[in-house]
Formats: structure tokens, C-alpha cells, sequence
């Protein structure tokens, strides 16, 4: 079972965020694929209430915690009221979060820390940019940063899941070759399998993140150690959210 995630980033707010639960239709995608969805955080609220009236399992979850449980941070969300508010995922480490708003390593350890604290599950997201790979230092790269994270993992008994995004791709409409993305999982994969054991390891979905579109999701999908994709602007259309999860089918 491959996971189709999509992140909408700063995009639709409540109501938009109903009228897509409205025209989606999971039913179509049938039980060979998990759907999750990553809203705003100020649409998470309409998205439970969407999900429920549709009847739909779809998964929902944030785009950012803080590593703290509360406090004076103005604008931030805790995991606790994440959970309470109705979400089961969380992003960390978002390319976007490294990029623009000088998220350390540190950080994404401690915020995933704190998922696990109060049960959302981690998508812990790593990826190389574009200067990076002209160096072939990718697999320095995207290992340092899971290593950063996998104190807070502890033994991999709750269920936790991996991102490769190339920074380089990510919006650009650039998409890393299946076999740019077979060989950063399969990287990410043997380490984990060293960590936790290769059982375990091969329960640990490993998505590709970088410009999915419905015309490229069945190669990327098929490619060997990719379990799933996190779609960005794709996922903002019902039809094309479903049509990528199909592609893989």
C-alpha cells in the first residue's frame, strides 16, 4: 500500500477546504492507497468536519509543530493542540521550513520529539538542493538530517514516516528521474534497516516529494523503494489528487 499525501502549504482556507472533501472522491482510489492531507492549520478544523460528512478516511494532518507543549511562541502550534484539534500526521523538516525559515536539525529532532509525545505520527522530510547534488554529496546530505532525527525515533515501535525531497525540484517543475529517487530511498533505507532492523525497516514508508503530477505519479510510484509521493500544488485539485493516487495503482 503506497501513501498519496498531499501538502497545500499556504493555500485554501475553510471553505475551500469543504468544497474539496465535497468533489473528492476516495472511494475511486479504492484500499490500495492511504490519503492524507496536510491543510492549513487554520483549516484543520473544517477539514475533520468535511472528512466526517463524507465519510472518508482520509488522514489528516499539520504542516509544522513547535517543540514545545505550550508557552508564549505567538503564531506557533503545539502538538498536543494539534492533536486535539483533529490531526494524526505531521511534517517536519519541510524543505520550505529548512529553506525559508532556517529550521536546524536540532529542531526537526525536538519537533518530532514532541510528535511522538503526543501521538501524531512524524513525516520526517529530507532532501538535498541543487548545489548539493552538483556536488554528489546527496547522500551526506539527506543522511545527516534523518541522523539528527533518529535519537527521538527511539525504537521505531510507533509508526513513523520518511520524505525525500530535492530541494531542487520541489516547485520547480523539475522532477528527479525514478532512479534519482530509487537511489536517495534505497540510501535512506539501508540506514534505517541498520537502525531498527530490516522487519522494521521495511514498514517504513519512504515517499518522493518534488513537483508529482498525475503524468509522472505511476513511474515514480513503480520505482523500487519509493512507498508513496507528497504532492504539493497537484493535491490542490480533488481530480488530479485522485488521478495520482490511481496512477499508482
Amino acid at each position: 500500500m503506497a501513501v498519496i499525501a498531499g501538502n497545500w502549504k499556504m493555500h485554501k482556507g475553510p471553505s475551500e477546504t469543504r468544497e474539496f472533501f465535497d468533489r473528492l472522491d476516495a472511494g475511486a482510489v479504492g484500499k490500495d492507497h492511504e490519503l492524507i492531507i496536510f491543510p492549513p492549520v487554520a483549516s484543520l478544523s473544517a477539514a475533520v468536519s468535511a472528512r466526517r460528512a463524507a465519510s472518508t478516511q482520509v488522514g489528516l494532518g499539520v504542516q509544522n509543530i513547535h517543540w514545545e507543549d505550550g508557552g508564549a511562541f505567538t503564531g506557533e502550534t503545539s502538538a498536543p493542540i494539534a492533536a486535539d484539534a483533529g490531526a494524526h500526521y505531521v511534517l517536519v523538516g519541510h524543505s520550505e521550513r529548512r529553506h525559508v525559515f532556517g529550521e536546524s536539525d536540532r529542531e526537526t529532532h525536538d519537533k518530532v520529539a514532541a510528535a511522538r509525545r503526543h501521538g501524531l505520527v512524524p513525516v520526517l522530510c529530507v532532501g538535498e538542493t541543487l548545489e548539493e547534488r552538483r556536488e554528489e554529496r546527496v547522500d551526506e546530505v539527506i543522511l545527516r538530517q534523518l541522523e539528527a532525527a533518529l535519537p527521538a525515533l527511539g525504537d521505531a515501535k510507533e509508526r513513523f514516516l520518511l520524505a525525500y525531497e530535492p530541494v531542487w525540484a520541489i516547485g520547480t517543475g523539475e522532477t528527479a528521474t525514478p532512479a534519482d529517487a530509487s537511489a536517495a530511498h534505497e540510501t535512506l533505507h539501508v540506514r534505517l534497516a541498520d537502525a531498527f532492523g530490516a522487519t522494521v525497516a521495511a514498514g517504513i514508508p519512504i515517499l518522493y516529494g518534488g513537483s508529482v503530477k498525475p503524468a509522472n505519479a505511476g513511474e515514480l510510484l513503480s520505482a523500487p523503494h519509493v512507498g508513496g509521493v507528497l504532492v504539493g500544488g497537484a493535491s490542490l485539485d480533488p481530480e488530479s489528487f485522485v488521478a495520482i493516487a490511481r496512477a499508482g495503482r
